[in-house]
């Protein structure tokens, strides 16, 4: 039987084994895209012909106040030390002195960049340039009151976003498994918002009552009907951010394109982008899923492996089998998600979400809710067993043993197996049968 090999990251190494090459039902690989080549260029573009917005420049007076919104550590992939010497300079040249600006880390409900890490998210000029401060949410007398929601969140944002004249955000666009993509409104809520107004948002993203789960809403590249999303652009909208510079990366995670302009339909176009490039069409749906997140850092630790739990869920079978390869060198990171897994039963560990919710447990309990869909295994480091077997899923040490359990899984000696060597990014999005289509794919 013909045979082909098969290299998945896993860490900073891979693993590698082979599979009947018969079997292999499909490969779902994002779209090829040229990387911005002139990155200042395309950035100095993006500002003087926005989307649907004036010219930067031309928003600005001499005595504004400017609150720059920039991500996270979490969310230094994004690269905003490339964006941001030539978002200050535009700044400048319209009069306003670096003293009126200020750059907000927005960190929502994750814990406080060190200086270190802002001088990494920003690049050391910007840093020693202008201010640079964190976002504390719970840090409740530093918020402002701007109203309520239709669906009655209280809207309490961070005083220097609030008493600035005008806020640019700046963000990276990805799918998110909550709100259907990262980006745009993102750096509001949870951005610089304060921990209540997170939490009434975030139970969006629950079902109506304690025992339904998760919003079958609340999924990625959803944005109709999603009511976290929706109440999100409720919230952003209560702020009215002046502009937005967000970035869409390749499968390299180099720039794929910018995107600048008025904060919803420049991050409107950047959704598009994201769509072309990691929504994978697949013909059906396989008995066997063997997807990795990518390897280091996107497999550092357990939360981070949650999106591509996710995404492999959209392309098993009920009752299949899915293989994670996952090295989670920091399984327990961050610290707070390791002690959503102590719950004896499903039950209670929603009911504590439901009192308490935050980002971490909730990403604990999709990963829970995955084992509804099919029998999960990780290969991973042998220490990480026990949280792993604590998450719903079987630990393994080899994709050997892994292969094992899912053919015995999956109910068929003769599997369609489908790969996802880039489970953290693509989204596998099944198409409608049309008449005569075999067992076929890119794979």
């Amino acid at each position: 039987m013909e045979t082909r090999e098969i290299r998945l990251k896993y860490g900073r190494g891979e693993v590698t084994f082979s599979l009947p090459a018969g079997q292999i039902y499909f490969e779902v690989v994002g779209k090829d895209y040229p990387a911005v080549s002139d990155i200042p260029g395309a950035i100095q573009s993006a500002l003087e012909k926005p989307i649907d917005s004036p010219p930067l420049k031309e928003m600005l007076h001499p005595t504004d106040k400017v609150a720059i919104a920039v991500s996270d550590i979490t969310r230094s992939w994004q690269r905003m030390d490339l964006v941001l010497p030539t978002l200050l300079d535009t700044i400048s040249e319209a009069g306003v002195p670096d003293g009126n600006i200020n750059i907000l880390v927005v960190v929502g409900g994750h814990r406080q960049n060190t200086k270190e890490e802002m001088a990494l998210l920003c690049g050391r000029e910007v840093a020693d340039r202008v201010n640079v401060v964190n976002h504390n949410a719970r840090e409740l007398k530093n918020m402002v009151y701007l109203g309520k929601t239709s669906r009655g969140t209280e809207v309490a944002i961070n005083r220097v976003a609030a008493e600035a004249d005008r806020i640019i955000l700046t963000g990276g666009i990805i799918y998110h498994y909550m709100v259907g993509y990262g980006g745009g409104r993102k750096s509001v809520i949870p951005g610089f918002s304060s921990i209540k107004t997170i939490q009434q948002n975030h139970l969006w993203a629950m079902g109506r009552e304690l025992g339904s789960g998760s919003n079958p809403n609340a999924r990625s590249g959803k944005t109709r009907g999603n009511e976290c999303h929706e109440d999100m652009m409720e919230i952003a909208g209560l702020v009215q951010p002046d502009f937005i510079v967000n970035v869409v990366p390749n499968a390299e995670e180099d720039y794929a394109g910018i995107f600048a302009g008025n904060w919803v339909s420049a991050w409107l176009e950047g959704t598009k982008r994201v769509d072309e490039i990691y929504s994978v069409p697949i013909p059906g749906l396989a008995d066997i899923v063997i997807a990795s997140a990518g390897g280091f850092p996107k497999d550092i630790n357990l939360y981070q492996t949650g999106k591509t739990m996710d995404n492999a869920c959209y392309a098993v079978k009920p009752d299949g089998a899915v293989i994670i390869v996952s090295e989670c060198l920091d399984i327990r990171e961050p610290p707070e998600f390791p002690r959503w897994f102590q719950y004896d039963s499903r039950l209670d560990m929603e009911r504590a979400l439901r009192a308490d919710f935050t980002i971490p447990g909730w990403v604990a309990w999709k990963e829970v809710e995955c084992s509804d869909r099919a029998s999960f295994i990780m290969v991973t480091l042998p220490q990480n067993a026990d949280l792993v077997r604590r998450a719903g899923m079987i630990p393994v040490a080899t994709i050997g043993e892994a292969l094992e359990i899912a053919y015995r899984k999956c109910g068929t000696k003769e599997p369609r197996i489908t790969l996802m060597p880039q489970g953290a990014n693509t989204l596998p999005v099944i198409l409608p049968p049309h008449p005569g289509e075999g067992r076929s794919g890119n794979g």
